[in-house]
């Protein structure tokens, strides 16, 4: 059971066996890449769709930067 500490274990993180931080952690991911993660771990317990709409903007932002990082090193190949 999940318990509810809204400053060090939000409910809303910690549904499953392991809080949303360390999973994010875990992983080794990045800005983008962990808002998504806690985004969709937690639509269901805090703000639903809203925060679907959140992670789909971080998913939107990371395609746009790893399109941009791939047009940029192609650049770079034909300076």
């Amino acid at each position: 059971m999940a318990i509810d500490d809204p400053v060090n274990s939000p409910k809303h993180y910690t549904q499953g066996e392991m809080e949303t931080i360390t999973a994010i952690e875990g992983l080794g991911l990045g800005y983008h890449e962990g808002n998504i993660i806690k985004y969709v771990s937690r639509y269901k317990y805090k703000n639903g769709i809203e925060d679907l709409r959140k992670a789909k903007w971080y998913i939107d932002r990371l395609i746009y930067i790893e399109e941009a990082n791939i047009y940029n090193e192609r650049k770079r190949d034909y300076e």
